[in-house]
């Protein structure tokens, strides 16, 4: 539909919610008018992507530290920690905002070290309840917005001055941006924040050598995602996408109860769109293909009028609803603190119904050109143009060999750029994960000598001295060799690692084959059983059916093929489980 288009809403005539941008003692601050309660929001231009591995945590820590004196209070109020940015919220009267946001501020400038111990012992319980998504990693490896995958490492060994550190470094007022939602803003509101300077979004990093890219891992369905152009007509194509999900795999097929998107913008111009299909074991072969075919369909331009009005007209109504401003509030205070100036209603409105099938084709064809798949274990997407993300490293380092004491052709190389673990593969090549001492994000330490050196790009090696027979000359070479800032001291392990090594390096959660199922066990026994048997009357028909003077040589070579091929597809999906599976 067209904006000029006599049955489009007509921009200029709606009474579209303002935001107006003021300042609140030096605080860029964001009101927009709201009856009832009041509402107010402080947000710095910090969060997990700033950190390292070795030092993830830090932030979280900083905001539980700074929201401790506020104890019980008879008002709502909260805080969040995200990948690029911090919210501290409260909802309450007039003077409960106030004091809220006061207290806030003067907590940051004298935090409780009391309390240290007490919060990084409910970080850890917070975090043993959390289940961090994979992709991030695989996107992003172990830097940047690829943190928010991994666990807070850093916060047991942080100490008073290096979070005293962190606070005065991204907790300023320069680096904060303050929003409120009421009838005015409170007279006696003036926040105290030390000056500082505005720091720029994390940097994006990668480690997909190619995209569009698949791995596996789980069981619990299909994932995606894609970094696309952060526009109005992106956000439409999420909705469109969910909808054909539900179509496909839950309405039509049958194979989902879930089917549903996600868009979030990384505020630097570009979003993250996410789709998610869950499926029951037996059905994520049928979930895979319905998955990618939507997608399929998608990229060929294939998007209906009336999707597209569906959507739009669900997304104008959210623009045009009484409190939109209030609801846009915390997103246009990340915009100002990404340097972007948040986007007026009208404005918004006009690209929203300026939008046609053919810009959602363009976003289709930019999301597939970026996007990950997480697959369940056992299966691929390579047959969808997938290519497999890197499991594993190009190279070797060179050094000193230990060979595993089980015998198993694994080896630890530990050199003077680096350590490598290689596996012979099934071709003769040796296969390895690496990682440089330079790029090392986190080495991992525990007291019995083991560690688990982790590589910017998300690949890790485990150095198990009783399993390699590493001397501690060699291993106090490579603790030297580790950055100090990346290590990470770890409490006693519950168990001691096992004496064996892998088949081949697999240095990701997930990379590694599912382990068989008693049905696929099962079904090896009798593919192979039939096969076999099949085997061994194509063979004997092949070899004597020839001397029967009733029957022409042209019935026993088409009677000998046909054996053979039945040979084949029962021997066909046993190789398939083989390679897809291992022994549980």
């Amino acid at each position: 539909m067209n904006p000029q288009d006599p049955q489009a809403p007509q921009v200029g005539h709606a009474a579209a919610p303002a935001m107006h941008l003021t300042e609140v003692h030096g605080i860029p601050t964001l009101f927009a008018y709201a009856p009832g309660p009041m509402r107010a929001g402080l947000v710095f231009r910090v969060g997990t992507a700033d950190e390292t591995l070795a030092r993830a945590g830090v932030t979280h820590l900083v905001e539980h530290l700074a929201l401790y004196r506020h104890g019980l209070a008879g008002y709502h109020y909260n805080g969040a920690t995200k990948a690029a940015f911090t919210h501290f919220h409260v909802e309450g009267a007039e003077h409960e905002i106030v004091a809220y946001l006061h207290g806030v501020c003067a907590s940051l400038a004298d935090l409780p070290m009391e309390r240290l111990e007490t919060e990084k012992e409910i970080l850890r319980t917070e975090e043993s309840r959390r289940e961090p998504g994979q992709l991030p990693l695989w996107r992003y490896g172990a830097q940047g917005y690829g943190l928010v995958s991994y666990p807070e490492w850093g916060v047991r060994n942080l100490r008073p001055e290096d979070v005293q550190q962190w606070t005065r470094t991204w907790f300023t007022g320069g680096n904060a941006v303050l929003w409120i939602a009421g009838e005015y803003i409170p007279a006696g509101l003036a926040p105290q924040l030390p000056l500082g300077h505005r720091h720029p979004l994390p940097a994006v990093t990668s480690a997909l050598p190619a995209t569009p890219a698949h791995f596996s891992d789980g069981q619990g369905g299909v994932l995606l995602d894609a970094v696309v152009t952060d526009t109005t007509a992106a956000r439409l194509y999420a909705g469109i996408l969910e909808r054909e999900l539900t179509r496909a795999l839950r309405q039509e097929g049958g194979y989902s109860y879930t089917a549903a998107t996600d868009y979030t913008s990384r505020r630097d111009g570009h979003a993250l769109l996410t789709a998610f299909a869950d499926s029951l074991p037996a059905k994520q072969d049928a979930v895979l293909g319905g998955f990618v075919d939507v997608l399929a369909a998608l990229q060929a331009g294939r998007i209906g009028q009336a999707d597209l009005d569906a959507v739009r007209a669900r997304a104008d109504t959210a623009l045009t609803a009484a409190d939109a401003a209030v609801r846009r509030l915390p997103g246009a205070a990340e915009e100002l603190l990404a340097g972007r100036a948040p986007r007026g209603f009208d404005e918004l409105r006009h690209e929203l119904w300026s939008v046609t099938p053919g810009h959602l084709h363009a976003v289709a064809l930019e999301a597939a050109g970026t996007a990950l798949m997480q697959v369940p274990s056992g299966h691929s997407a390579d047959w969808g143009g997938y290519a497999q993300a890197p499991t594993r490293s190009t190279y070797a380092v060179t050094g000193r060999r230990f060979e595993a004491v089980t015998k198993s052709g694994a080896a630890l190389v530990v050199g003077d750029d680096g350590v490598s673990l290689t596996v012979r593969g099934r071709d003769g090549s040796d296969l390895a994960v690496t990682v440089p001492y330079r790029a090392c994000a986190a080495v991992l330490s525990w007291p019995d000598g083991g560690r688990r050196l982790i590589g910017t790009d998300g690949l890790a090696v485990d150095v198990e001295p009783g399993l390699y027979g590493v001397d501690a000359h060699t291993m106090a070479t490579l603790d030297a060799a580790v950055p100090p800032h990346a290590r990470v001291q770890l409490p006693p392990r519950q168990s001691a690692p096992r004496a064996e090594a892998p088949a081949a390096p697999a240095a990701r959660d997930g990379a590694a084959p599912a382990k068989r199922t008693g049905g696929q066990t099962a079904a090896l026994v009798v593919l192979f059983g039939l096969g076999g048997l099949f085997a061994f009357l194509a063979l004997a028909v092949t070899v004597f059916g020839g001397g029967d003077p009733e029957t022409s040589t042209g019935e026993w070579i088409g009677l000998a093929g046909f054996m053979w091929v039945i040979t084949g597809l029962c021997a066909w999906p046993g190789v398939r489980i083989l390679r897809r599976t291992r022994k549980a």
